[in-house]
């Protein structure tokens, strides 16, 4: 099958490991933490459906979190664990496609969710008399919708735009899934590559965007916090930011270090690291982070 000018039919991505021994063991511990997320965010997604008194703003907008997170982390670790179990590394044209759509998609879609979340934190501390007004139902589901949307729109053009490159140079990514950056490096048409380079640099604006709309609610919040007359009321308020602030600070600070590194310090092992970490580890451990500090929801449960 010849696909715009590259003979590409499929992938070949990263191994984990070499030896037979260390590829089973690779294939079970990827299998613990696959079966972790799932329980985890499916826990959080039944005890919110589920519990009436958990149907509010926050955890409207938890029980999208985990939605997403259980769909990015099912788009990347099948598919490395089944090529780890049957000493495999390629991934089809449309199978490499369909896993960079749908980890765009999901990626951009959490990170919209997040800077949501911190505009619904900012609400109930800085604002509570006007949180019916402010984030009525209508209102919440609208903002859920617009992150589902922007990330499929984003990865409508990301997707439709790096799979429209001419592919000349070998087909491996240094990658145990497709991203972009990987396909990138495939291409042997310049003006095409500058191209995606022009989306990823718009991409970037969004994500600063987001970043500084996120420090700026939280500089708000922390302000009203500390002017709380009372350490219970205050020692509340903190409860319920910093979950929140973690899972940011994990989802971002995971993602900064994947992608804006120094080709210096760049080498196919530690981009596999790191790109582990910013794919797989914020999924299984969001439950955790939010469940732990959270009595109704752990009530609920």
């Amino acid at each position: 099958q010849m696909s715009n000018g590259s003979s590409v039919t499929q992938f070949l991505l990263l191994a984990f490991a070499d030896t037979r021994e260390l590829q089973l063991l690779t294939f079970w511990l990827l299998l613990g933490i696959y079966l972790a997320a799932l329980l985890g965010n499916g826990l959080i997604i039944t005890a919110v459906a589920c519990d009436h008194h958990l149907h509010t703003p926050m955890y409207f907008f938890l029980l999208n979190l985990s939605l997403v997170d259980l769909g990015s982390i099912s788009t990347t670790l099948p598919k490395a664990m089944a090529n780890s179990l049957w000493d495999n590394r390629a991934i089809s044209y449309q199978g490499c496609a369909a896993q960079l759509f749908m980890l765009v998609f999901l990626v951009v879609a959490e990170y919209y969710l997040l800077t949501v979340m911190a505009y619904d934190r900012y609400v109930a501390i800085c604002k509570p008399l006007h949180c019916r007004t402010l984030l009525g139902s209508r209102v919440c589901v609208h903002m859920a919708a617009s992150a589902w949307g922007s990330g499929f729109l984003y990865a409508v053009l990301h997707t439709a735009n790096t799979f429209s490159l001419p592919l000349c140079r070998g087909n491996g990514l240094d990658q145990f899934f497709c991203e972009i950056p990987q396909i990138l490096k495939l291409s042997c048409s310049d003006s095409d590559y500058l191209r995606e380079v022009g989306l990823l640099v718009v991409s970037s604006c969004f994500v600063l965007g987001c970043l500084v709309f996120i420090v700026v609610s939280y500089v708000q919040i922390f302000r009203a916090v500390l002017r709380i007359p009372s350490e219970q009321g205050r020692h509340k308020a903190f409860s319920m930011c910093l979950p929140h602030l973690a899972v940011v600070s994990l989802f971002l600070g995971t993602g900064i270090f994947a992608y804006p590194k120094p080709p210096s310090i760049s080498s196919p092992v530690l981009n596999m690291v790191v790109s582990f970490l910013y794919s797989v580890v914020p999924p299984a451990v969001n439950p955790l982070i939010y469940s732990m500090r959270n009595q109704e929801l752990r009530d609920a449960l």
